[in-house]
């Protein structure tokens, strides 16, 4: 979120705070917002989070509450964990640790207690499909994989825009056996989704849904119940990550900017969940 306080004095830019490289996971609007945090007086801090929530703030009191308000105002918008990108004049992010900030990763007596849910920490609900071999399974029975859950449509515009950069996503990780990826097509026949991608170019694992035509809002689970699609996706796309005992860790609304970038989280979930 752009958090712009309404007096602003424009401020020489520092060295310290050039934007030689786009800040991780933030859409152009968060490039621009950092960009307007760079002219803001002190006290300020800029926080983001995976998924492309950012919020900043600016003429507090002193540094640590500019760093309190931009970590809060960042957490308001989003489940993932926000991190301080930069505090006054200095870029203060630890890129190293960025891919980490899906953890930390639930045990087992933890996971075991997990309910059914959205948010990290949950359980996906036990969606059924058939796979891109077309065998029937559903999401429990991945567990012991990091499992990126993808709900999508061929008629749904930011689905279609997003589609390349997840299909370079899933291409990169192709090789690792302990990393699965669940595209599902929602209100709209495989054969629809499927003819879409074909006609993109895109090589992609596409499971199927089940789902039959554009008034088809159920979704089949595990017990052969059913679930009405947005109970589990309040729009489209809508993105989990599912850590190797099948608890969420990543809930993503909306499309994602740089889907590339989040090789580096899926292989730290891959190698640290689990344990």
């Amino acid at each position: 979120m752009n958090r712009c306080l309404p007096f602003i004095a424009l401020l020489a830019l520092s060295p310290g705070l050039a934007l030689a490289d786009p800040l991780p996971g933030l859409p152009p609007a968060g490039q621009q917002a950092y960009r307007d945090y760079q002219n803001a007086p002190n006290h300020r801090a800029f926080a983001i989070a995976p998924g492309g929530a950012w919020a900043w703030h600016a003429s507090a009191d002193s540094t640590d509450v500019a760093e309190a308000a931009a970590i809060n105002e960042c957490q308001a918008n989003t489940v993932q964990k926000c991190v301080l990108y930069a505090s006054n004049e200095h870029v203060v992010f630890a890129a190293r640790h960025w891919p980490e900030l899906w953890g930390p990763y639930a045990d087992r007596a933890t996971a075991a207690r997990a309910k059914r849910g959205k948010l990290p920490g949950e359980r996906l609900a036990d969606l059924a499909f058939r796979d891109a071999q077309s065998k029937p399974t559903s999401i429990d029975k991945l567990v012991g994989k990091v499992v990126l859950v993808h709900l999508w449509g061929s008629w749904c515009s930011p689905c279609r825009k997003e589609m390349p950069e997840l299909a370079s996503l899933q291409k990169a990780l192709d090789g690792q056996k302990d990393i699965a990826f669940v595209f599902l097509q929602m209100r709209e026949p495989y054969a629809t989704a499927s003819e879409w991608l074909k006609k993109q170019h895109l090589d992609l694992p596409l499971a199927d849904s089940g789902s039959r035509n554009e008034s088809d809002e159920q979704l089949h689970l595990g017990d052969n119940t059913r679930i009405v699609d947005r109970d589990i996706a309040r729009t489209f796309p809508t993105t989990y990550v599912l850590d190797k005992r099948g608890l969420i860790i990543f809930s993503h609304t909306g499309a994602v900017h740089d889907w590339p970038q989040y090789k580096a989280f899926l292989r730290h979930a891959a190698t640290h969940s689990g344990k």
